[in-house]
This record gives structure tokens, sequence and C-alpha cells, in this order.
């Protein structure tokens, strides 16, 4: 049974005041909560065996090293990838997608094509920007609609045997978009292109099969899906991976150093130079298991009546617009209300205790593309209940009555 109030328990900073007022907390788009159970995971780390991992023979060593590597399967596990291998430990997505970017520098020629949605965060369009300036490679944009829906059409008529390699994000971070990736990969290897999703938006709302999408690269960040900052992953399949060069020199990622020549070590240490966020990667595991104990399924079908009350309550509000109006949808919801600034809207919300996300939202193309400045982002997630969605309508009338 799915019971909000006792989920709500496990999170023990939904308890606290801002303002003067009960918290509110709708901006799981930028990062989600903590349950306690994933504090205490990262404090038995530092109480109980704290120590670098690998190759240490002291006890502690060992059972940091069993910990972190037992949350590299279950991160497997959650996303179906064949080998544990196949699974990079990394800050985060915008480290995981870098490391692709700059293995494909050595791959991609002059006149290559690069492919990318209309509706990317930042670190899903600057990367490639970079890697085609370095190459000569050609980015090339799929458009999208006033829905915030990719044209499908227009990504076939991209699609050539130039095209190398595609990269679009699960799920909007600015829109709540769901993109069609099934149909993106598919269409993408039928020309023999490389995909990579940011699944970071798709992490808290779905569990990617990687093995059923067939990606052959997919990111994530763990503070996304209730786990801490600072700590991501990077699915590749192993043929990519090995093909791929390492992102960083330095420790764990080399077989052998000499000064006329150093090998690399084997997947997934070859990417993983230095000494990681050990803490993070465990606590990144428990996570999953807290995700998981919840359930997917329970949280998909949730989430989907919070969007729908939250759409209906705040369109009764004059001269308020939603943008991101896909029929394919999860709990995100950017709008704006007329001739006010989102900024001076967000202002007015945190007063009332209401933690929402004012801006571009890292995708100054789609504010762009809507001729606006940036929107109110309001996002929400499985602890979540309608009576913060009441309270979060009434400070947006508040806001309208003060600012209109």
């Amino acid at each position: 049974m799915f019971d909000v109030n006792k989920i709500r328990e496990d999170f023990p900073i939904l308890n606290r005041e801002v303002n003067g007022k009960a918290l509110v907390y709708l901006d799981n788009a930028a990062t989600s909560q903590t349950p306690q159970q994933v504090i205490d995971a990262i404090v038995d780390y530092y109480q109980n065996y704290n120590a670098n991992i690998h190759r240490g023979v002291h006890a502690l060593s060992q059972e940091a090293t069993d910990k972190y590597e037992q949350a590299r399967l279950k991160i497997q596990k959650h996303f179906n990838a064949e080998k544990a291998h196949e699974i990079i430990f990394t800050s985060g997505t915008t480290h995981s997608i870098n490391i692709v970017a700059n293995g494909f520098s050595l791959l991609i020629k002059q006149g290559d094509e690069v492919l990318v949605s209309a509706m990317e965060h930042h670190s899903n369009i600057v990367p490639w920007q970079m890697l085609c300036e370095r190459t000569g490679g050609i980015l090339k944009v799929i458009p999208m609609n006033q829905d915030g829906e990719l044209l499908m059409n227009e990504y076939d008529k991209l699609l050539s045997d130039k095209t190398k390699l595609v990269f679009c994000n699960h799920i909007s971070n600015a829109l709540g978009t769901i993109n069609p990736i099934e149909d993106i990969i598919v269409k993408a290897h039928e020309v023999g292109a490389a995909v990579l999703i940011d699944g970071a938006q798709a992490a808290p709302h779905i569990a990617a099969d990687v093995q059923k999408l067939d990606v052959d690269f997919y990111a994530v960040s763990a503070h996304k899906v209730c786990g801490p900052t600072g700590v991501g992953m990077l699915y590749g399949k192993s043929t990519w991976l090995n093909k791929l060069p390492p992102y960083q020199g330095g420790g764990e990622m080399i077989d052998e150093v000499t000064f006329e020549k150093t090998t690399y070590a084997a997947l997934p240490h070859k990417f993983e130079a230095g000494t990681p966020n050990i803490c993070g990667g465990i606590a990144f595991g428990a996570a999953l298991d807290y995700m998981n104990s919840v359930g997917f399924e329970a949280i998909t079908k949730y989430e989907h009546e919070l969007l729908q009350y939250a759409t209906q309550q705040l369109l009764e509000i004059e001269g308020l617009r939603i943008y991101g109006t896909a029929k394919n949808k999860t709990s995100v919801i950017s709008f704006n209300i007329d001739r006010v600034h989102p900024y001076d809207v967000g202002s007015i919300l945190d007063k009332l205790g209401i933690a929402v996300r004012t801006g571009h939202h890292c995708a100054q193309p789609i504010m762009d593309f809507y001729k606006i400045p940036g929107t109110v982002r309001a996002s929400f997630c499985f602890y979540n209940t309608k009576a913060e969605i009441d309270i979060l309508v009434a400070g947006v009338q508040r806001a309208v009555n003060m600012l209109c």
C-alpha cells in the first residue's frame, strides 16, 4: 500500500520550517530530498569503515571495497545492465556525458554529424559543441513544437549515413516531456549511429531497462533519486566503452606504469581515475534500495495524480500559462503569469515557505523557443501531497494579487 504520510516520515527535512512556514518542497527536478535510510548509510560509512578502496589489505579497506562494489551491482541490477563493469561511477550526469564526448573526439571526423534534441540541458549541448569545434563535426538539432514534443518526422529527415551520434534526454528537466527514446534509438541504430540518453530526470520516475532499450550510453545522477550529490553513473555497452580512451589519467585506471609507456586497466576502472566518492557510491546504492522499496509502479501512478491535480488547479488562475503540454509527461509544471517575471513569483513563494525553481533551468534554447526569459518550475516527488499543491496554488494566487 502506498502511504504518502508514512513515506514522509522517512524524510527529516520535510519537518522543517522556512520563513516561519512549514516547508513545501517542490524543487525535486533540481534535487530530491534524502531519506533517513540513506543518511544512515552515509553516517555508517564514516563512523565504521571509512577507508580507501581497492588493493588495501587491511580490514577497513576490504569492507569499504565490498560495500562500494555491492553498490555497483545494485545499480547494474536496477538498470538491468548486462555486466557490472558496464557501470562507471562518475560525479554525476554532466561528468558522464563529458566522458563520452571526450572519447568520441577521436572517432568523429570532419563532416560527421551529431544530433541533439531542442530540449536539452546545457550539459547535453555544450560538450557536443566543444566536440564539433575540435573535430570539424556538425551539430544538428531535432526541433520541437509548441507543446514541447519532438518533431519525429524532422528527426527522420536529419538522420543519414553521416550521423554518428544522437543525444537526447529521456525526460526534459524544463518541461517534463517524456521523449520517445525507444524510436529515437531504433532509428539511430538503423544508420549506424550511437545513442546517449540523459536519464537524470527520468531516473526518479522510471526504472529504465538499458538492455531492453538497446541504448549505447545512459547517464544518471544519484541526487535525483534520493541519493547524495556529487555521484552518478554512466552505463555504456562494453563494446563502446572498450573503444573509448580514458577520460582522466591517474591512479586506479592503470594496469602498468613505466616512464616509457602506460597500459590501462580493464573496465570499469579504466574510467575511474583517482580516489572516488566512496561514501557517495555506497549511498547511491542505498538510495536505489529505498526507491525500489517504495516501488516505481506506485511512484509513477501517484506522481501522475499529483501532476493532473496541480495542472487543473493552477490553470484556474487567471493569466497563468503552462509551458510543456505534451501528452506524455511527468510531474513537472513550468509556468508563467502574464506580465510578471518568474523570479518575482518565486521570491514571493519562498517567503511562504514554498521552494520552486525559477529561471531558464539550464535550458536556454527552450526559453528562446518560447521567447521568454524563464519560467517558474514546480516539480513533484512521491513524498509531496495534494495539500502542498493547494498551498502552492494559494501562493501563486497571492503573488498574482500582489504583482498584477
